[in-house]
């Protein structure tokens, strides 16, 4: 009776044990999982706060704005400074620019990347991978050193602006609207985002389609586009922010409001002594929207684009 009883024993503080260790795990893993949340909720506060604080200062009086202790959101809404920011230098045409610039900037750019990354990937030719890394290697030059040399063959484009076949008599590409699309079309960074996940995309569909009589071009745009709509939406949102949010390359190029761009546009809530801070944020609002629904309506694709980019078949 008393082995018996020892068993018994021994059975219950086992399973006693078991479940406390299950419940251990259980509540390491919801504390880890609090924890990480709890994280996640942090960096996104921290992320979404300038936003707030953008839209906030932007249905804020000039007095308002200078208050201390500042206020998170405004003691009275004034919707106005919209208004002005919209009326305020032509800044309606700075922004329909910048919306033809960024437009067109980034379906050319689709079109040049996505051939050249359509041959690095999937055609065979001599030294194409020695090809390849020289486009991929010019990313490691600054942007700001190419920046006068860029200038330079913009206003010597010949015939274009005035210049004679040589380039020169004229003002070439500047103030126009093919000098601040041109130049950054075809970037380094797509043809190799685009490369990559054409490596996923198997070579036996590229040869069937060759076997039923498909020539290169009609596999490109028939096959290979489609199946990229993920890389695509990718690429197309990191170029349109580049051409949107670009400051330097038009303020160096650009003198006349006709083809100034929207980030330009904001100097003109800054005079010599002051700055009219509410306009100015409500015009920052308006210049960041479009980038804002653009990234959500995409935001499928870019997740699905990022994921696959660094496969390779």
């Amino acid at each position: 009776m008393s082995i018996s009883k020892a068993k018994a024993h021994g059975a219950r503080y086992s399973t006693i044990r078991q479940l406390s260790a299950s419940s251990c795990a259980r509540l390491s893993r919801a504390v880890e999982s609090g924890l990480v949340t709890l994280g996640a909720a942090l960096i996104g506060v921290l992320m979404v706060f300038p936003f707030f604080w953008m839209v906030s200062s932007s249905l804020k009086s000039q007095q308002e704005l200078f208050r201390l202790p500042p206020t998170l959101l405004p003691t009275e809404w004034i919707f106005s400074n919209y208004v002005r920011a919209w009326q305020a230098a032509r800044f309606s045409r700075y922004f329909a620019n910048s919306v033809f610039v960024a437009v067109t900037g980034t379906l050319l750019t689709l079109v040049v990347c996505s051939m050249a990354a359509y041959a690095f990937a999937k055609l065979r030719f001599k030294s194409r991978e020695v090809l390849f890394w020289l486009v991929v290697s010019s990313q490691m030059i600054p942007g700001i050193v190419t920046l006068v040399p860029s200038f330079l063959i913009v206003k010597s484009m010949p015939l274009a602006g005035g210049n004679n076949l040589l380039g020169s008599g004229g003002h070439g590409w500047l103030n126009s609207f093919e000098g601040l699309i041109v130049p950054g079309a075809g970037s380094a960074f797509g043809v190799f985002l685009l490369r990559q996940f054409f490596f996923s995309i198997p070579d036996e569909l590229l040869h069937a389609a060759r076997v039923d009589g498909c020539g290169e071009f009609r596999i490109f745009y028939n096959i290979m586009l489609p199946l990229s709509k993920p890389a695509l939406a990718t690429l197309s949102i990191f170029t349109f922010q580049g051409y949107w949010n670009d400051f330097i390359w038009p303020l160096v190029i650009t003198t006349e409001d006709k083809v100034r761009t929207v980030q330009l546009g904001l100097t003109v809530f800054r005079q010599r002594f002051s700055t009219d801070w509410g306009p100015m944020m409500a015009g920052v609002t308006i210049a960041t929207a479009p980038m804002i629904l653009i990234f959500f309506s995409a935001q499928r694709y870019f997740v699905g684009g990022i994921a696959l980019t660094g496969l390779k078949g």
